[in-house]
C-alpha cells in the first residue's frame, strides 16, 4: 500500500543536504513510502537529482499555487523540517497529519545573549529524525547524500596540468561576512599549501579571489568562484583531496562526499548542531576559543559588531596550514 510523505524544507542550501538522511530512511524504511520533497526554485538542483525523492515541487513566487498544485496529491504525512510561517500555511491548508522539526531558538538566543549553554549535545540530523520518531525510521547512519548529474560533474583535464594530479578546495565565501576569514588570512594559506588550490565560491566572491590569488603570489591557484554551478562546485569538492571551508552549504556537501574537511568558524559555533556530518569519520575545526562575544549570532553580520573581529583575525593559520599538508601527506 502507497504512503506519500511530503518533506518541507525551503533553503538554504546546507539545511536542505542536512535533510537527505531522512529522506533516505523513510524511502528505505516504510514499506509502500513514496517520497515528496518542496523547496524554494533556486534550490531545486539540490534534489532534483535524489533517487530516494520521487517528486520535487518547487516553490516560485506564488505560495497559493504551490498549495493548490500539493492539495491534488493527496498526501498521507507532512514532515516539516523547516517550521516557518510558509510551511506553517501549507500544513494549515492541506490539513492532514504534520510532524513538526522543533527548533532552538530560544537555547540559541540564551547562547547569544547571555552565553547561558543549554543547547542539545545533538546534531541537527539527530533532531530530525527525533521528528519522526513515531514511524520507527532509524537512523542507518550512512551520513548526507549529495547527488551531481553526470552533465554536471566537473572535468579535471579542462583545467590546468598543475591541478590534474590532486588539489586543495579553499571555500572563501559564506552568506555573512563574519563568517568569513580575511582576505590577508585566505592567502596566507593558499600560499602555505603544498598543493594546487581551487578557490569556490559565488559570483560575488569573483573579485575577493582575485585579491587572494595577488597577495599569495602563487601560481597554481585556480579562480572557481562564480564560473561553476552549484553542482559543478560540488563536483570540484568531490574531487578534492582536502576541503577547507568555513561554515558554510558547501561544507555539508564536502560532508556529503566523505572528505578530509577542516571547517573554520567564525561568529558562529558547532555547538548549535550544523558541524559536518560523517557518522564513523571525524572532521577538524578551528575557533578561537574564549572570546566573550562568541558566538554574536546564530547566523552572521555584515561586520563585526566589536569592530576587532577577533573570531577570524586571531585564527591559527599556521595550524591550518600544518594540519592541511599533513593530511595531504597522509592521503
Amino acid at each position: 500500500m502507497k504512503v506519500k510523505f511530503l518533506i518541507v524544507r525551503f533553503s538554504s542550501i546546507g539545511d536542505i543536504v542536512l535533510t537527505t538522511p531522512i529522506i533516505r530512511c523513510i524511502k528505505e524504511q516504510i514499506d509502500g513510502a513514496e517520497v515528496h520533497f518542496v523547496t524554494k526554485k533556486q534550490y531545486a538542483s539540490l534534489v532534483i537529482q535524489n533517487p530516494y525523492i520521487d517528486k520535487v515541487h518547487l516553490l516560485e513566487t506564488n505560495l497559493n499555487d504551490l498549495i493548490k498544485h500539493l492539495k491534488e496529491e493527496n498526501f498521507d504525512y507532512i514532515i516539516d523540517l523547516h517550521h516557518n510561517l510558509r510551511s506553517t500555511i501549507i500544513k494549515l491548508r492541506l490539513r492532514i497529519l504534520s510532524f513538526t522539526f522543533k527548533k532552538i531558538n530560544f537555547q540559541k538566543w540564551l547562547m547569544v545573549f547571555l552565553k547561558k549553554n543549554i543547547l542539545p549535545e545533538k546534531h541537527v540530523v539527530t533532531r530530525y529524525f527525533e521528528t519522526i520518531s513515531k514511524f520507527d525510521v532509524k537512523n542507518d547512519n550512512k551520513g548526507l547524500d549529495f547527488f551531481i548529474e553526470q552533465k554536471n560533474e566537473a572535468n579535471l583535464f579542462t583545467f590546468p596540468l598543475a591541478f590534474h594530479n590532486g588539489y586543495v578546495a579553499l571555500v572563501i565565501g559564506a552568506r555573512h561576512f563574519t563568517k568569513q576569514l580575511p582576505e590577508d588570512k585566505l592567502s596566507q594559506i593558499c600560499k602555505g599549501i603544498e598543493m594546487p588550490v581551487i578557490m569556490l565560491g559565488g559570483q560575488e566572491d569573483l573579485e575577493k579571489a582575485e585579491r587572494i590569488i595577488e597577495l599569495s603570489n602563487k601560481s597554481e591557484i585556480f579562480n572557481a568562484c562564480g564560473g561553476y554551478n552549484l553542482q559543478q562546485s560540488a563536483s570540484i569538492v568531490r574531487q578534492a583531496k582536502v576541503v577547507i571551508t568555513h561554515d558554510t552549504g558547501m561544507m555539508h556537501i564536502a560532508a556529503a562526499f566523505k572528505k578530509n574537511i577542516i571547517s573554520i568558524w567564525g561568529n558562529t559555533i558547532p555547538e548549535f548542531g550544523m558541524y559536518p556530518y560523517i557518522p564513523n569519520m571525524d572532521y577538524y575545526k578551528f575557533e578561537v576559543e574564549g572570546l566573550k562575544c562568541r558566538p554574536c549570532s546564530k547566523l552572521g553580520y555584515k561586520k563585526c559588531p566589536k569592530k576587532h573581529f577577533n573570531c577570524m583575525n586571531m585564527q591559527n593559520i599556521k595550524g591550518i596550514i600544518d594540519l592541511s599538508n599533513r593530511l595531504l601527506k597522509n592521503d
